[in-house]
């Protein structure tokens, strides 16, 4: 495979290529296989060091780079990113499993996050204004908060790679990246290509790591890096915020959900069905954003259920790199191992299989598309994010009832609500507690909207024109008329 053989395999430290200052790698593997496809470098505290160093000392000239120039790397790099879809899918696909056209729509996505904060690099502003007395005049001006931690996981590696690289460039931050030890070839690609889009010398710097530990607590503790960038989970996401406690590291997290899907007894069950395929099935259901708890209403439940499992049926499984493939593995054997934990758990419980439900035999992380019914509440996969291709089905009887469910979870991310009154949209998604609602849709990310969640669903958002806020700081500046 030509692309990845063209990936370095070093650290990406002050603009060169370096091995791990005590040589150490890492294996990459490919998930419908099991089989290596490479070697990384594993970087350890010293690289770390290396890297915060080469950080801080970029950051005063990046801060002082003219806006447009900011704004025309990235869209250099969007356009880079764009030619280049073929190659970055596979590899894509070959490091995390998901199927091909998955992966060229997830680099269609990342790619967007450039154009887009390339656009806001030059719309960052301030103010000026009179302040009570009469006597005094007030300026605001917009500053980067300085160096950054970025640290992005492995279900979408490119995508969550540039929705928080993007920002920090338009906002004129230098930043540390550290991508998920599972897929870090889709970071180093794309270090090449804002190197070769003309970012300068010491503005990103990638560490690659299985030793998260070892690098990242250092980095928040030391002092140097005044931000944090983290998705995640939220067991990792409290952990990081003590660690920021000492230095008072501004972060922002986007962290687990527990998305309920909500299917009123009005809706249109074709369109709902369409979006129950989306909000389960996008990326094999690893993602934040999955539905994950179905609620549907008692007297369209048992026909949902059929049509449901029907689709999720017909849908094939297999290597993501084989033509036709709809499902790819999932990430590692772990994360097999946990859907499966559920899955008996709810069948034990009471569950009925619509489809699916058994693992197959051979290589491979597979599992295939399932759909439950008869879900009992106190199943553990009501209260756990599934990151799975199972959809599991509860019923309910009334608006109150359902929109307390939905709410009774310690996550706020995302929700679903399929019905066809405007009014009833409306009502039912003000009172979810959530940072983001699909109505008649199970599609929320877009990089022009605010992404992010309430409650332990994580603290900001990422994309849209508060993205680039995340990564800015006031200064205000008092004038007095004499």
């Amino acid at each position: 495979m030509s692309i990845l053989n063209d990936v370095p395999k070093q650290l990406f430290i002050g603009g060169t290529w370096a091995d791990a200052a005590d040589g150490a790698t890492m294996p990459v593997d490919d998930p419908a296989t099991g089989e290596i496809l490479c070697h990384v470098a594993d970087a350890g505290p010293k690289d770390a060091r290396l890297a915060a160093d080469a950080a801080v000392e970029a950051q005063d000239g990046w801060a002082r780079t003219a806006p447009r120039e900011r704004s025309e790397i990235l869209r250099r790099a969007y356009e880079i990113i764009v030619s280049r879809t073929g190659e970055l899918a596979l590899l894509m696909t070959s490091e995390m499993g998901k199927p091909l056209a998955e992966a060229r729509g997830e680099v269609a996505y990342a790619a967007e996050f450039f154009r887009w904060f390339s656009e806001e690099a030059v719309r960052i502003d301030g103010g000026y204004g009179v302040l009570p007395d009469g006597r005094n005049r007030m300026l605001l001006m917009r500053r980067p908060v300085g160096p950054c931690l970025l640290v992005t996981p492995w279900n979408f590696p490119l995508a969550m790679g540039t929705r928080k690289i993007g920002p920090a460039i338009a906002a004129g931050c230098t930043m540390v990246l550290k991508p998920a030890p599972q897929t870090p070839l889709s970071s180093l690609a794309l270090a090449g290509i804002l190197k070769e889009a003309g970012l300068p010398d010491g503005v990103l710097n990638v560490v690659t790591t299985s030793r998260a530990g070892e690098v990242v607590e250092p980095l928040l503790t030391g002092g140097r890096i005044r931000k944090l960038s983290f998705t995640g989970s939220t067991r990792v996401g409290r952990l990081l915020l003590a660690q920021c406690a000492d230095a008072v590291v501004r972060t922002s997290m986007e962290l687990g959900g527990n998305a309920p899907f909500i299917v009123l007894d009005d809706a249109d069950l074709s369109a709902a069905v369409d979006g129950a395929m989306t909000a389960k099935m996008r990326n094999m259901g690893e993602a934040c954003t999955a539905a994950n708890r179905f609620f549907v209403h008692r007297s369209v439940a048992d026909e949902f259920g059929r049509r449901l499992a029907e689709r999720m049926g017909a849908l094939v499984v297999g290597p993501g790199t084989r033509d036709g493939v709809d499902v790819g593995p999932l990430i590692d054997e772990a994360g097999r191992a946990k859907v499966e934990e559920l899955v008996a758990d709810a069948v034990e419980r009471g569950a009925r299989v619509l489809v699916g439900g058994v693992a197959p035999d051979g290589p491979g992380r597979f599992y295939p598309p399932t759909v439950l019914a008869d879900v009992d509440p106190g199943s553990r996969l009501m209260e756990t994010e599934i990151f799975g291709p199972v959809a599991a089905i509860l019923v309910f009887d009334d608006e109150d009832e359902v929109v307390r469910r939905a709410n009774d979870t310690p996550w706020g991310l995302v929700g679903y609500v399929f019905t066809q009154g405007l009014d009833r949209a409306l009502r039912v998604s003000e009172r979810l507690e959530v940072g983001m609602v699909g109505v008649n849709t199970g599609l929320v990310s877009n990089p022009a909207a605010p992404f992010g969640g309430v409650k332990q669903s994580g603290l900001g958002r990422e994309g849209g024109r508060v993205g680039i806020e995340e990564f800015l700081e006031y200064k205000y500046l008092a004038v007095p008329l004499r």
